[in-house]
């Protein structure tokens, strides 16, 4: 039995609010923390790389995986079909690894009412403010205008479900930021329901116990 049963840890914002940045940190920190490769139906984009940015794959596929099940969580966006497999994140927190899903507020409900939503920590990001977030957008240089409208348009919908989240930061200060992160993932690993080897430990402190009398 392991020491501990991995977390999947779910980090959502709006485009622009920092949760890539602040994912890749969190990476950092702990090397452990494994990142989830969701599939997607989409193209790979120049640079891509199959099973490490994401797992590409055909849409009648994709289908098919929920279909059967095979899907954490999945949704429909920007014209494409996304989703994160199941099996590789249960195998993982069996073993006692973190899963961090970078992923919108419906992936995250739909994990959340999965069979390992007992296991989930959420976490939301919100922006110092609309200006600054466009701002953010721009300064990527990843989109075009058009695109950065469309994101802006879709930030609202992100941000008005701030409140179905186990945590929410304001992102003013990225390494403010990234320190909070760090301490709610060290006391969520803490947590009674993570830890599966505290019952064979308190039935020993029982055996003692009854031992002494």
């Amino acid at each position: 039995m392991t020491e501990r049963r991995g977390l999947l840890i779910i980090l959502s914002s709006p485009s622009g609010a920092g949760k890539s940045t602040l994912a890749k940190r969190l990476r950092a920190w702990d090397p452990s923390i494994r990142f989830s490769v969701s599939a997607t139906t989409r193209a790979p984009r120049s640079g891509e790389v199959d099973g490490t940015d994401y797992k590409f794959t055909a849409e009648s596929d994709f289908k098919s995986a929920v279909a059967s099940g095979e899907m954490l969580e999945h949704a429909h966006v920007f014209g494409n079909f996304y989703g994160s497999p199941k099996g590789p994140v249960q195998t993982a927190i069996d073993a006692g690894e973190d899963v961090l899903f970078d992923i919108d507020w419906q992936g995250a409900q739909q994990i959340r009412n999965s069979v390992l939503g007992q296991h989930t920590l959420s976490i939301f990001l919100l922006p110092p403010s609309i200006i600054e977030l466009r701002r953010r957008l721009e300064n990527r240089g990843q989109d075009d205008a058009e695109t950065i409208s469309r994101r802006m348009m879709k930030s609202w919908d992100e941000i008005s479900h701030w409140d179905g989240y186990d945590h929410v930061l304001i992102n003013d200060n990225l390494d403010m930021t990234e320190e909070r992160l760090k301490t709610i993932i060290t006391a969520t690993r803490l947590r009674r329901i993570q830890q599966p080897s505290l019952t064979d430990h308190v039935r020993k402190l029982q055996t003692e116990f009854e031992e002494q009398s």
